[in-house]
């Protein structure tokens, strides 16, 4: 019984780290670059005053009334 709580702390201590270990490269991989992929995606072809125009026809802003 000596050195019990000692012993299975270190087995505890080491599968936690591989464990949090693991759950974070599971994010990294299937959210985290999947989700960095769609933004470049979005912005390779987006046109920002092409948004704002339409933004401003719907009436969307109170500072830029529509056309």
């Amino acid at each position: 019984m000596r050195r019990l709580l000692a012993r299975r702390m270190k087995f505890h201590l080491m599968g936690a780290f591989f464990v949090s270990l693991g759950c974070a490269a599971l994010y990294k991989f299937s959210v985290a670059e999947p989700r960095k992929r769609a933004y470049a995606a979005f912005y390779k072809n987006y046109d920002p005053m092409k948004d704002f125009e339409a933004m401003r026809a719907a009436g969307v802003f109170e500072s830029a009334p529509p056309k």
